[in-house]
């Protein structure tokens, strides 16, 4: 599995984007995906994470409330929904896909990596 993630970019605090990460092969729908972000000078951290049906869905804290995943296997796609966006959010995001069924916030479970879209939020 090739995945592309994009739709980052420089966004007001309070404000939104939907990052976008494409997945090539007919195995997407065989993975669980997830989005993790690192900024500098910290460790990558799981943000969000979706179950290969998509029935099951998981974010961590800091955003709940602000940020929603989604997928369209027919399309290949995953998504992470943005809103209220704040400084603390700034960071590189990376999509990632695991074989795994469920949602795992671990990042050594992941297989596939994205190759990260900056999200800059401005105070």
């Amino acid at each position: 599995v090739q995945l592309q993630a994009f739709g980052g970019g420089l966004v007001q605090a309070g404000g939104s984007l939907r990052l976008s990460c494409a997945a090539s092969g007919r195995t997407f729908s065989w993975h669980a995906m997830a989005w993790f972000r690192q900024a500098p000078g910290k460790e990558r951290q799981f943000v969000a994470g979706i179950a290969r049906g998509g029935g099951t869905t998981n974010v961590v804290d800091s955003v709940k409330g602000r940020f929603s995943i989604s997928r369209d296997n027919a399309k290949n796609t995953v998504y992470l929904q943005m809103n209220s966006l704040k400084s603390e959010d700034t960071a590189v995001y990376y999509c990632a896909a695991t074989s795994r069924w469920g949602v795992v916030t671990g990042d050594y479970e992941y297989d596939y990596w994205g190759q990260g879209t900056q999200v800059t939020v401005s105070s």
